[in-house]
């Protein structure tokens, strides 16, 4: 559908932003989002999506709000607890945006709807907490030809990078196999997952509205006790299994 005028003067202000304009707001009107786990990263992430007129989000998590929740996962309430974070998740972005399209699932991502969450989406964000989830996300969005940003914290520190099927390494060749020891829960503050957020929502808006430089091919890695933030370059791991599925183009052979 078209901008409307209440369009217009709802986004007027990032409209005005050079190189996106109403053809990016467009774009972004034309688009759907799969955000995994709506969370302390994914909650303000479809915060930041449906604020910035995405025409439709869809969104899995599972489980209850809990009192741990509350520190960080915005999109939840006092009121929430013990009832189902996906049903807080719907209803705090339609007061938001109540002209988005949202369609729920209750359920973390599984082998058995990876390949439904994400045939129905444009873009993937991927904010689970467990390697074993960003690995299945990361081998369907492959599989599908689907770009997938990747947003990720510990403590005070976080990570984030764009991957695009075909184009760039995926997730696969940073992480060959999940880390040991690690657990879905960790010590963080709610404000590093914000920060987490935000970045990778730019990330996702400049990739669907053309415009920007992206994180592609690169790991952005921040530091929130020293505020410094840093980029390292990726490259694609020799033999990785995920890329098979899509390969890279001869001049974009493994170094």
């Amino acid at each position: 559908m078209e901008l409307t005028d209440r369009d217009r003067a709802i986004y007027e202000w990032q409209i005005w932003v050079n190189d996106f304009g109403e053809s990016g707001q467009q774009k972004l009107k034309d688009s759907t989002a799969l955000v995994t786990r709506v969370g302390g990263l994914g909650g303000p992430l479809a915060q930041s999506l449906a604020a910035a007129g995405l025409g439709k989000l869809i969104l899995a998590h599972g489980g209850n709000t809990k009192d741990s929740d509350l520190n960080r996962q915005i999109l939840q309430t006092h009121d929430q607890v013990g009832k189902p974070r996906i049903d807080s998740c719907r209803r705090k972005l339609m007061e938001l945006n109540p002209r988005i399209d949202i369609e729920t699932c209750g359920e973390n991502v599984t082998e058995e709807n990876v390949r439904r969450l994400v045939s129905g989406a444009d873009i993937v964000f991927d904010c689970a907490p467990l390697f074993e989830e960003r690995l299945l996300l990361n081998r369907e969005c492959v599989r599908q030809k689907k770009p997938l940003v990747d947003a990720a914290m510990f403590e005070m520190e976080g990570q984030l990078t764009t991957i695009i099927p075909g184009q760039t390494p995926c997730l696969a060749c940073l992480y060959p196999e999940v880390p040991p020891g690690w657990k879905r829960e960790f010590p963080v503050l709610g404000a590093v997952s914000a920060t987490m957020a935000n970045l990778a929502a730019l990330e996702g808006l400049k990739l669907l509205a053309g415009f920007g430089e992206l994180l592609t091919s690169k790991l952005l890695i921040f530091d929130a006790r020293s505020m410094d933030f840093r980029k390292i370059a990726i490259a694609p791991r020799p033999g990785c299994p995920v890329c098979s599925l899509c390969p890279l183009p001869a001049d974009q052979g493994h170094p």
